[in-house]
């Protein structure tokens, strides 16, 4: 994930995979279960994550509960297109692309661009 820290990665990853909010207690009991940090460094990573859009934060009694803003698969996504938006020429980075992944990914990605455009694929 471009311009994101190990430990922001590390706590939307935890976020992604538990499809839930949680408060900072919960997020730091996971996380360290590899590593060993203290509460106010996850608690100050997360509100850096709010601030960035990449976190909400909801009130939950005397703390708070984080949760992702969006999907993993939504980020991810963003994050192609900013890379795509870079390019003053997109045809030659899309067909690089296009050559590059998995022959299993690159249907897929036919078979949702031919659900887009309702037309049929040539060959």
């Amino acid at each position: 994930m471009a311009n994101l820290g190990s430990l922001e990665r590390a706590i939307m990853n935890v976020l992604w995979d538990a499809g839930r909010a949680m408060r900072v207690r919960e997020l730091l009991d996971s996380l360290n279960a590899d590593r060993d940090l203290a509460y106010t460094t996850v608690q100050t990573v997360a509100e850096r994550l709010v601030r960035k859009g990449l976190l909400v934060r909801t009130p939950a009694r005397n703390a708070f509960r984080y949760a992702a803003a969006c999907s993993r698969a939504e980020h991810v996504s963003r994050l192609m297109l900013e890379a795509l938006a870079v390019s003053t020429d997109r045809l030659p980075v899309l067909t690089r692309f296009a050559q590059s992944v998995e022959e299993a990914d690159a249907l897929a990605l036919l078979d949702e661009l031919t659900r887009r455009t309702g037309r049929r694929a040539t060959g």
